[in-house]
């Protein structure tokens, strides 16, 4: 037989283009149009709908940037149609291959009650099926005009991300208002097509089923009469029907289908917007759950369920309805889909307690699973979260985003710091947004790491990113390859079925332990430093709102900010979403972000001043307040009492102009040029800074990446450094115990004060930035004389290990990285660390040197400041200051013990007399991260804490008021069914911990 496969397969593509799809809605009359466009913000339904509007015709321009129109459509179905089946299509201007990415609607009733949602890839509304004749039409549409952010070039710096600047021209053009018949054959047959054509092109040449399923398509082309597509549609359809019911294989991979549409909870477009997205995503996919009866659809992020609830009720209605029949699955038990790498500890465990809490308060379901598909790497102390938080699963995509190693594994057991081991898929389809493209299955079943030992994957089905979800035409795609030969099996589930379904084929997975990073997207540890440093700012004074109020409640009946805390707290945790808090969303986010932590912090620190008022009393003597987890000053943590005495810090000049600072514990050399030629550590005579180097070394970089401005930083940006040595001032500081330097680079400068305070064994860099560069990288070095093979970063509940060299692609591969409060550095018996209060990105290289002693340095660079230019422009632009520490001599203890306090600094009031903590714990290993009262308003008091050396701890927790009972608790504060209460004797409580462990107490009051 002669080979005319290319000839029947670029025949099948030019018929459906051109004559079969174009026949799916064969007759249609135009709608007529009339619109209102709100002269602000979006405004409620009611208002739109009562609004008066102008008639427009198709081919009129709409839509100012971020603006909202109402489009009332009306008609009457014509008396001929009656019997069929009709739509009407709405066209708003949409571009097919941007679904998300643009405008969208929500289509009402008259009476309000909403329809569906409109995207590129949803366009119709269903009028009647069939229709009598005669029905009046009448519709409206909420339409938003969200401009193309991602333009044709993406990455172009655009005015568009910002309300603020994006202008009022028009965006888009009406293009298509009709009433039209929907030929649900000639529909049918276009998926048959496309699924056929689809699997044909994946399935290898020399297969006999390739084969078989060209001649039946060939042979349904031929039944069709290009001029009566509608009229023999089924014909066509008919010399399908074998093919399409071929079975698949007894070992065909296996796909679990997931509804699914990932929504940005705020990137290329505001928070307000988002609330929009969510309701019309929730509109479209309840509508499809009553047209589907197979179809599953799961929704991760409580934060968009709390947005439908309250911001559109009806909606709420269907969604309650569809959760209550199991098909519309509450999924992830997180307030929303956060970063994992910068939240610290306490805000990482209350994204499950916000998220799962809601979850059971509105539908009673308690999840299994944590749902991050975009979320960009996964710290090491996540697993113990996930378990604490009463979880036992993880999904995600996003590593398959990396670029230099391929992970090796679809399905395992992820490791944490702590032990803990958590069941963890990788959908090898490696998106988030499939669509049931025969691609996308067959690249799932390729691309299956886990062949032989399993054959279960899932596939997060829909359109996300900015929403829309499933559509009928991949339920359509789903249902034709439940059971086809060739292809792998589609069935709809939800997550809890998947991952039941795959532990039970492969319950002892392969172990992966430590953290999942991403080898992409690492300068989101950086970008936008104001939404960093406002998120760590926010997390410290949540620690201190809850700590003081809740002594204060014990001790004086200070009135707890129950509800004050919570809606900080989620609105914290909202900024944690895994496009804010990176610093990869639009201008207008980060402006909003900056605005909405300002206020946090007013707001908690009103509390924090009320509740330590009323511990304080009244009097004259000056009490320093210590919030940190150690004792500071002779000062207990969770304490309040007069400051010991610190001794004093000395200042003197040197004979080349620079400056000797003293403490007793430390000498600091500062060149003429403002860099330290010396940390010098007393105690033991060790010289911190390499031979012949220099620290506080500001060095900026060229920081173009290839892509993804605002996310990427790549590895050639290391190619080129200026080192900025010229100072114009170096001068003492104004209290003489400190060296004041300012440095002009571009159009940009810098005053930093280098400071050592009396009786504190670190050197303070105070940085101060007024950033007018563009696509620069600054950072800040320190090169220590000091060999190590690996170095520790803080995360969540404990630090995790990462080497210094690269002898692999792995390591090499984790040039930029995060930390928490601190880094440290250790050779057997000296160290060293470096601790912050708001940055996050950071690396650390190694040399030998090949001059002098032939020793190793190792320099730790904080990263301080970027100036991407997409997707907000203006990035960073303006004046910011940093904290930083050097810490010579250091442990890991003083590590945690200093990173604690930067973060925390004291408070100083004057009161009657000393406060004695709320509670103690006699070992600093331990760590108590949160003192709050319970969330049930029982007056409970809730201890959580942690070992924080690494090492196996025993301590004794103190409560400072009388004790009836104790009980051990998950995160959402519930006992734990097979853990015994604690023995409490005469209010203290033993408290054995492995390396890292965390427990949560909750303290039943007497």
């Amino acid at each position: 037989m002669h080979d005319d496969r290319t000839l029947v397969e670029a025949r099948l593509r030019r018929v459906l283009d051109e004559r079969i799809r174009p026949a799916v809605h064969p007759e249609s009359v135009p709608l007529e149009v009339a619109v209102w466009h709100a002269p602000g913000e979006p405004v409620p339904v009611a208002e739109g709908l009562a609004a008066d509007v102008e008639p427009v015709t198709v081919g009129s321009r709409w839509g100012a940037p971020w603006g909202t129109s109402w489009f009332r459509v009306t008609g009457t179905v014509p008396a001929e149609w009656a019997g069929k089946t009709v739509e009407a299509i709405l066209d708003l201007g949409f571009d097919e291959n941007m679904p998300g990415f643009q405008c969208e609607g929500l289509v009402y009733r008259p009476d309000g009650t909403p329809v569906k949602g409109l995207n590129p890839r949803n366009q119709w509304v269903r009028i009647g099926a069939p229709v009598r004749g005669g029905e009046e039409v009448r519709l409206h549409v909420e339409a938003a005009s969200n401009p193309v952010v991602m333009g044709p070039r993406p990455f172009t710096p655009t005015p568009l991300g910002d309300l603020e600047t994006a202008g009022r021209d028009p965006q888009y053009t009406l293009t298509r208002m009709d009433l039209a018949v929907l030929d649900e054959t000639v529909w049918h047959l276009v998926t048959d097509l496309e699924v056929l054509g689809e699997l044909m092109a994946e399935l290898p040449v020399d297969s006999p089923r390739r084969w078989e399923i060209l001649r039946a398509v060939e042979r349904a082309l031929d039944a069709l009469d290009l001029q009566d597509v509608g009229g023999t549609a089924e014909r066509a359809r008919a010399c399908l029907a074998d093919v399409l019911a071929a079975p698949a294989v007894p070992s065909a991979h296996r796909i679990s289908a997931v509804g699914h549409a990932h929504i940005d909870s705020a990137w290329l477009w505001p928070l307000r917007e988002t609330v929009r997205k969510v309701a019309r995503t929730a509109a479209n996919m309840t509508a499809l759950l009553d047209d589907e009866p197979d179809f599953v659809f799961a929704m991760s992020q409580a934060q968009q369920w709390a947005w439908v609830k309250e911001h559109r009720p009806e909606v709420w209605a269907r969604v309650k309805k569809a959760v209550a029949d199991g098909r519309f699955v509450p999924a992830g038990g997180m307030w929303v889909e956060s970063d994992t790498n910068m939240p610290g500890s306490e805000a990482m465990a209350r994204q499950f307690v916000h998220g799962k809490r809601f979850f059971l308060d509105e539908f009673g379901v308690d999840n299994d699973e944590a749902w991050l598909p975009d979320t960009f790497g996964f710290a090491a102390g996540l697993p113990q979260i996930i378990r604490a938080a009463g979880s036992r699963y993880l999904l995600t995509q996003k590593i398959s985003w990396s670029r230099t190693n391929s992970f090796p594994h679809h399905t395992f057991r992820w490791e944490g710091i702590d032990g803990t081991r958590i069941y963890t898929h990788f959908p090898p389809v490696d998106t988030y947004n499939c669509s049931m493209r025969g691609a996308e299955i067959a690249h799932a079943v390729r691309n299956f790491k886990d062949k032989g030992a399993a054959r279960h994957s899932l596939a997060p089905t829909g359109w996300g990113d900015g929403g829309g979800g499933t559509t009928r035409e991949m339920v359509a795609k789903a249902a034709r390859l439940r059971d086809l030969e060739g292809s792998a099996t589609v069935t709809w589930e939800t997550p809890s079925a998947f991952f039941a379904k795959a532990e039970a084929e492969n319950p002892e997975p392969p172990v992966w332990v430590g953290e999942l990073y991403l080898e992409l997207h690492r300068a989101t540890l950086t970008s936008q430093a104001g939404t960093k440093q406002g998120n760590r700012r926010s997390e410290h004074l949540l620690r201190e709102a809850e700590l003081w109020a809740a002594t204060a409640a014990v001790r004086t009946g200070f009135p707890y900010p129950y509800a004050d805390l919570d809606r900080i707290w989620k609105t914290v945790l909202l900024h944690q979403f895994h496009d804010i808090l990176p610093g990869s969303s639009i201008a207008w986010v980060h402006r909003e972000a900056r605005a909405t932590y300002a206020r946090i912090a007013d707001e908690l620190n009103g509390i924090v001043d009320a509740a330590q008022r009323a511990l304080a009393g009244e009097g004259t003597v000056p009490l320093l307040f210590n919030a940190a987890p150690h004792t500071r000053a002779g000062v207990p943590a969770g304490g309040a009492r007069p400051a010991e005495a610190s001794g004093r810090t000395t200042h003197a000049g040197r004979p080349d102009g620079g400056h000797v600072l003293d403490n007793g514990l430390l000498r600091i050399g500062v060149d003429p040029r403002g860099l330290v030629d010396s940390v010098l550590d007393l105690a033991t005579g060790r010289e911190t800074i390499a031979p012949g180097r220099t620290g506080n070394l500001l060095q900026l970089h060229q920081d173009l990446p290839n892509m993804w401005d605002a996310w990427d930083v790549d590895e050639f940006y290391r190619n080129t450094v200026t080192d900025l040595t010229d100072a114009d001032e170096v001068t003492p500081g104004d209290d003489g115990a400190s060296v004041r330097i300012v440095r002009t680079f571009g159009g940009s400068r810098v005053t930093q004060l280098l400071s050592l305070p009396p009786g504190e064994k670190c050197l303070v860099v105070d940085t101060e930035v007024d950033w007018h560069e563009t696509e620069k990288f600054l950072k800040l070095a320190f090169p220590l004389d000091l060999h190590t093979d690996r170095y520790a970063s803080e995360t969540q509940f404990g630090h995790f290990f990462r080497p210094t060299h690269t002898n692999t692609s792995w390591e090499a591969a984790k040039f930029e990285a995060c930390n928490h409060r601190f880094v440290h550095l250790q050779e057997p018996d000296w160290g060293v660390a470096l601790v912050n209060d708001g940055t996050y990105g950071h690396d650390v290289t190694r040399a030998v040197r090949t001059d002098g002693d032939g020793g190793t340095t190792t320099t730790v660079r904080a990263s301080l400041l970027r100036a991407p230019r997409f997707p907000d422009p203006e990035t960073d632009q303006g004046v910011h200051r940093f904290r930083h520490a050097l810490v010579p001599g250091a442990s890991i203890g003083d590590a945690v013990r200093e990173g604690w306090r930067i973060n925390l600094p004291e408070r100083r009031l004057d009161g009657a007399g000393e406060v004695t903590p709320l509670v103690t714990v006699d070992r600093d290993s331990v760590v108590v991260t949160a003192v709050k009262l319970a969330d049930d308003d029982s007056g409970d008091v809730v201890v959580r804490f942690h070992e924080a050396h690494g090492a196996r701890a025993r301590a004794t927790l103190t409560a400072g008021f009388p004790l009836a009972g104790a009980e051990v608790t998950d995160l959402l504060e519930r006992p734990l069914a097979d853990t015994a209460p604690p023995a409490v004797d005469d209010g203290r409580i033993a408290v054995a911990l492995r390396p890292f462990e965390l427990r949560t107490l909750r303290l039943k009051r007497a």
